[in-house]
């Protein structure tokens, strides 16, 4: 397994992966329990708050037509109380999030906290109630009755009559509310009346209130208060307002026609302004028909002026425990889930990686065996792809290698064993007595042996250049004299050829070289121009200013190169006319020699030909080496 990347890879994954689940469990499991036990410690306070919430939202419902708006209302309730508030209709459809953010919110619980439907709603300040009663309500105080309630066998519930007051209406109210108040200071009582949202609030001397009803004094001042209340307390302070008129009118019309249509007589009783519907005396509700029908009545009538039913949702959705029975089931398959997608994930895309990867592997084997040829197919561009290029530029560069190694020895073989060749056979036909051991045989052995001095000679400068072992001497020399000096060197051989040596250079052209190897390079480029130029020709070495350098060029008419051996002119060994003899002399390392001593004063070696025009070769030194 150790010795496998993808199996290293899909384990790696898989762990990560597992780690991840079980962190994340685990962070959250602990989260999850401080935020628990913080809503355990103030459970109490919760309930009341809860409770806040449905009676702020129930009242919103009775005074408003519909829930457009509400968002204000929860987002004020969730900010004070601390808690999340949601709404939303029957279907499901979210009316109001606190938590909402973005279009988003987190999942609502699975049960409703409340149903919040105005059409239904009791006493406690709500519209209507079902408790039943009657009219012969204990009252020691002569204050008009804010309720209108029921009487006999069944009761209509009692409806709130000051729901619905208008703005013109609340103010109406005050005003009446202060004169109450002028009146009970000039008959020196100590109750104070005021109007809060259109209700009427007695205040007594004790620091006790009652909203819209009236209380029952005691003490031997009671008979005093009764009367002062009497006489100064209005019944228009508790009047129905107009809205709570039109709707008790609509709600005595509907229940009057279903019982109507039941058969069960009724009669319309009035008391402080609204109207109530109840049975005629000796009637039974046994099977409830009237009650039905004065609750749907009820909430048909109203319907119109409150908001739609809702379903009211507070707090979030229960905390998930990682370590319940439940929890650990859960954990474990989302885990599983994750750890399959992650060595799906793994196995393809490892797969993809590997892939090249045993490819290189292969073709490198494939080089350690032999086959220099061996390469790897590469598609794309990313780290994998970028090192079979590199694999494959490198086996190419290799293969290169080999083959000029191979042909290099092949080559110095043959260059070795020409000259040694000649030198044996004349040394074995002096010793037989064949040719006599003159002064021009020693000539001639002499002239061999010197070829194989200069071959070897040939070899050590390349392999010092190759091993980065050449050493050079620059100091400033005047370029134009060293052309001369070769000219000077080479004019013999030029002349024995039939060729035309000459110099173009200016008067003084200092630069900082290696006389010595730069006399070898250009003496390089010179013998090779006087070998391949026919007799009648001309060889012309020129020197010239260019920018920060001099330009030796080496121009001759000869036959000229062809295109397709330019590239490899400057290889070891490599001849652009193969059919010529090498007893025209040369070692063949010539020019490979020049390139790495241009090089080597940090120049540059060009060449340009055309076949029946000649060739041009150009050597670029900088003025100064650095």
């Amino acid at each position: 397994m150790r010795r496998s990347l993808l199996i290293r890879f899909l384990g790696l994954s898989l762990a990560v992966a597992l780690g991840a689940v079980v962190a994340t469990a685990v962070i959250a499991t602990y989260s999850t329990k401080e935020k628990l036990q913080g809503e355990i410690d103030a459970n109490i306070g919760q309930l009341q708050s809860d409770g806040q919430v449905y009676a702020e939202l129930s009242t919103y419902a009775l005074n408003h037509s519909g829930w457009s708006g509400v968002d204000k209302e929860v987002r004020r309730l969730a900010d004070e109380l601390g808690r999340r508030i949601a709404l939303t209709e029957p279907d499901g459809t979210v009316i109001a999030d606190s938590a909402r953010m973005l279009g988003a919110a987190p999942e609502l619980p699975s049960v409703p906290a409340a149903t919040i439907d105005a059409r239904q709603q009791g006493s406690g300040g709500l519209l209507f109630s079902g408790v039943s009663g009657t009219f012969a309500a204990a009252r020691a105080v002569a204050t008009p009755a804010p309720m209108a309630t029921v009487t006999r066998a069944m009761s209509f519930p009692y409806f709130d009559a000051q729901w619905g007051l208008t703005a013109a209406e609340k103010e109406e109210r005050k005003a009446l509310a202060a004169a109450a108040n002028s009146c009970l200071q000039a008959k020196g009582q100590s109750a104070s009346i005021s109007v809060t949202e259109g209700r009427s609030l007695i205040a007594f001397e004790s620091g006790s209130a009652t909203d819209g009803v009236s209380v029952q004094a005691t003490g031997p001042v009671a008979s005093d208060y009764d009367m002062a209340l009497s006489e100064c307390l209005p019944p228009e302070l508790n009047a129905p307002s107009a809205k709570a008129k039109l709707v008790n009118d609509d709600q005595v019309r509907r229940a009057r026609e279903c019982l109507a249509t039941a058969g069960i007589p009724s009669r319309v009783v009035t008391q402080d302004g609204l109207r109530a519907v109840t049975s005629l005396d000796g009637y039974e509700d046994a099977d409830g028909k009237f009650y039905r029908c004065v609750a749907d009545a009820q909430s048909q009538a109203i319907a119109p002026y409150v908001a739609p039913t809702a379903k009211l949702y507070l707090g979030s959705k229960g905390a998930f425990n990682v370590f319940s029975g439940e929890g650990m089931l859960r954990t474990a398959a989302t885990a599983l889930g994750v750890m399959l997608i992650a060595a799906l994930v793994m196995l393809l895309t490892g797969r993809r990686l590997v892939r090249p990867i045993v490819a290189l592997t292969g073709a490198a084997q494939r080089m350690r065996n032999g086959d220099h040829a061996a390469r790897v197919p590469v598609t794309g561009k990313d780290e994998v792809s970028r090192l079979g290029h590199a694999f494959n530029a490198m086996a190419e560069s290799i293969q290169r290698a080999d083959f000029q190694r191979k042909a290099m020895v092949s080559d110095v073989a043959h260059e070795l064993r020409t000259p040694l060749a000649n030198i044996k056979g004349y040394l074995v036909a002096s010793e037989d007595g064949v040719v006599p051991l003159d002064g021009e045989l020693v000539t001639s052995l002499l002239e061999e042996t010197s070829l194989l001095e200069h071959l070897v000679a040939d070899l050590q400068d390349l392999a010092l250049a190759d091993a980065g072992m050449l050493r050079l001497h620059p100091a400033p020399r005047d370029l134009s004299e060293l052309a001369q000096q070769v000219v000077l060197a080479h004019r013999p051989a030029a002349e024995t050829a039939g060729v035309a040596l000459t110099a173009n250079v200016p008067p003084e052209a200092v630069a900082s070289v290696d006389s010595a190897r730069m006399r070898q390079a250009l003496g390089n480029l010179v013998s090779n121009a006087i070998r391949f130029t026919p007799t009648g020709g001309t060889v012309v070495v020129g020197v010239r200013r260019v920018d920060d350098g001099y330009t030796l060029t080496v121009t001759d008419n000869g036959a000229g190169i062809a295109e397709q051996h330019l590239p490899h002119l400057f290889d070891r060994f490599y001849r652009a006319e193969q059919s010529r003899s090498r007893s025209t002399g040369g070692s063949g390392l010539g020019l490979a020699i020049t390139k790495h001593l241009a090089e080597a004063h940090n120049g540059r070696i060009t060449v340009t030909s055309k076949l029946g025009e000649g060739s041009v070769f150009t050597l670029w030194l900088p003025v100064s080496q650095r």
